[in-house]
């Protein structure tokens, strides 16, 4: 007994070290265009071309923050490599669901950011045609990347068979009802989890409102 469950713990400790490495770094990859998203949008600057170039940088790099919903074939790679479902159900799913939720919450308030920054100029009526647009190029972003290996970076050290092969691959019937169904998923999961962010956003605003308020109603008057 006592061998075969520390033979269980260092399985575990395999997977996760393993896992470790490619969750670390997909989540860099995820809030590099959340950063770039508040230095475009939530600061005051023109747009010089070290804008457009970081607004280029930000679409090419924004379908990695979706592009973590796939990863959830990993996690049914490792409930076959680990048959205990204590295991399973303590570990493995609440840390794919913390990554998985990290990475789609950075997409989320990239897009917040810039649709604030739409609003900001006065093309509010662009946003959700912003967001439809930007959830059918991350959905071609994230067929590239999860059947064609395509890294964002790629857009630089091999355009020509980003263009080529990328555009040829996903003219096929199968690629197009792959990219149909992730751009329905991400317009559905964007609605709820857009809202519920901003719930959150305008439930702490108010608070950090109304607290002075308490603090004032419950000092005493002096004279």
């Amino acid at each position: 007994m006592k061998a075969e469950l520390i033979e269980l713990i260092a399985r575990v400790v395999q997977v996760l070290q393993i896992n470790m490495r490619w969750m670390t770094w997909n989540l860099f990859l995820a809030f590099i265009p959340l950063a770039l998203s508040v230095w475009l949008f939530r600061t005051r600057r023109g747009r010089s071309w070290v804008w457009w170039l970081g607004f280029t940088v930000f679409y090419a790099f924004l379908p990695n923050a979706p592009y973590l919903l796939t990863d959830i074939i990993h996690l049914i790679e490792d409930i076959r490599t680990i048959q205990s479902v204590w295991i399973i159900t303590l570990i493995l799913i609440p840390l794919y669901a913390l990554v998985i939720l990290a990475g789609f919450e950075a997409y989320v308030i990239s897009l917040i950011n810039l649709g604030y920054y739409l609003h900001r100029i006065g093309k509010s009526q662009w946003i959700l045609w912003v967001e439809f647009i930007t959830h059918a190029l991350c959905a071609v972003g994230v067929y590239w990347g999860r059947f064609l290996r395509f890294n964002s970076w790629d857009f630089v050290t091999q355009p020509d068979a980003l263009l080529t092969r990328g555009v040829e691959e996903i003219l096929g019937k199968q690629p197009l009802v792959i990219i149909a169904i992730t751009f329905g998923i991400l317009v559905v999961l964007h609605w709820i989890m857009k809202r519920v962010t901003l719930g959150f956003a305008r439930q702490g605003h108010n608070n950090i409102a109304i607290s002075p308020k308490h603090i004032n109603s419950n000092t005493p008057n002096v004279g």
